[in-house]
């Protein structure tokens, strides 16, 4: 049987390659001094998604959760502010990270103050993130009319695939093993849907370029 520690450390080392998928969409940005072609859903999205179960961890006491959230909120509030930086659309890119953050703010102070009880607070947040996490995974399912009707597979990325189907299989084992079925349940779809992705690579490989970045976590 896998240890705690050893599924612990898996759940590191592949969240973390996952997040720094969104290194390839960075490079891009300096290189070409531009977000042409470079999707800020995604970044914002997991920063969320990084944050919420950041609190959860803090809540849990479970420092697997608040290590990988902590780097992961790092890596995409810098994805965030190079798209601020490079891109034309500034505003319209502020709004949504003000919203965002208004957001955020109103579920934190929530839980903070009409939510005492500290196990009703956290099986409320679980729920929240599972949901929220849950969504994300799905979000690439988009695309699949697309890629069927192009037979190309140039909106997905391979490394993204492979580096989600670890990173869902480690959180699950290390759900089970926690006993915690709001880290569990979360993580089922992204095994799911990365095999979906690999049926579609192997049924309609291409040899183009794939750099499509949407990422997701514990």
């Amino acid at each position: 049987m896998l240890t705690l520690e050893f599924v612990s450390w898996c759940c590191i080392v592949f969240t973390i390659w996952m997040f720094s998928t969104g290194l390839a969409d960075l490079r891009r940005m300096v290189s070409g001094n531009s977000t042409d072609n470079i999707q800020f859903l995604p970044f914002l999205s997991t920063a969320i998604n990084n944050l919420g179960w950041l609190y959860y961890g803090q809540l849990k006491s479970d420092w697997t959760l608040m290590t990988v959230n902590s780097i992961g909120a790092t890596l995409q509030m810098c994805y965030i502010l190079a798209y601020l930086y490079f891109s034309t659309e500034k505003v319209q890119v502020a709004a949504k990270v003000t919203f965002a953050g208004a957001i955020l703010t109103t579920v934190y102070l929530y839980f903070s103050i009409l939510i005492s009880d500290p196990v009703n607070r956290l099986n409320q947040l679980g729920l929240i993130c599972s949901a929220f996490t849950i969504s994300m995974y799905l979000s690439p399912l988009a695309d699949l009319a697309k890629i069927i009707r192009t037979r190309s597979t140039k909106c997905l990325s391979f490394s993204l695939t492979v580096a989600t189907i670890l990173t869902s299989t480690s959180w699950t084992l290390y759900g089970l093993q926690m006993s915690d079925y709001y880290i569990v349940v979360p993580n089922v779809p992204g095994i799911l849907t990365s095999l979906v992705r690999f049926y579609l690579f192997w049924s309609f490989s291409s040899g183009q370029e794939k750099y499509a970045y949407r990422p997701v976590q514990a």
